[in-house]
């Protein structure tokens, strides 16, 4: 199953099902599940940005009890957007697919890509893996 890594406190918002879209710098024509692999590191000063700590507290979590270096979901990556200018007439239509407080948990600047995320499974067990760049391959241990 392809993964990608994401920071904390980004990655368990994706599990929580608060977050739909991960923005990234580059694009893939990827399609399909996607295992959601919380990186090493944290952010110690997003967790402490009032919507992603509302968010947190929401599911009575708290920064300490933030995973690290574990996939945590899978997902299936069902689109990846260019992010358009949001003055632009493509730019408001993708700005009504960001609900709730989605705005504030990647970086829409025009130019980016946001990998859109849905059927988010949180794994029961976290399960251990190693950071890569970009999508890489990742086998769960279940064959």
């Amino acid at each position: 199953m392809k993964a990608i890594t994401i920071k904390q406190p980004w990655a368990t918002l994706i599990a929580l099902g608060e977050k739909r879209f991960e923005t990234r710098s580059w694009q893939t024509k990827y399609r399909g599940p996607i295992a959601i692999h919380a990186g090493k590191t944290m952010d110690k000063e997003y967790c402490e940005y009032p919507p992603i700590k509302r968010a947190l507290q929401r599911h009575g979590i708290k920064n300490e009890d933030l995973p690290l270096g574990v996939v945590v979901a899978t997902a299936e990556l069902v689109e990846c957007h260019l992010i358009p200018n949001e003055l632009s007439v493509a730019g408001m239509e993708f700005g009504k697919k960001l609900e709730g407080d989605e705005l504030y948990f990647g970086d829409f600047m025009d130019g980016r890509y946001a990998l859109e995320l849905n059927t988010v499974k949180v794994l029961l067990e976290p399960v251990p893996a190693k950071r890569q760049l970009s999508l890489w391959n990742w086998d769960d241990g279940s064959k």
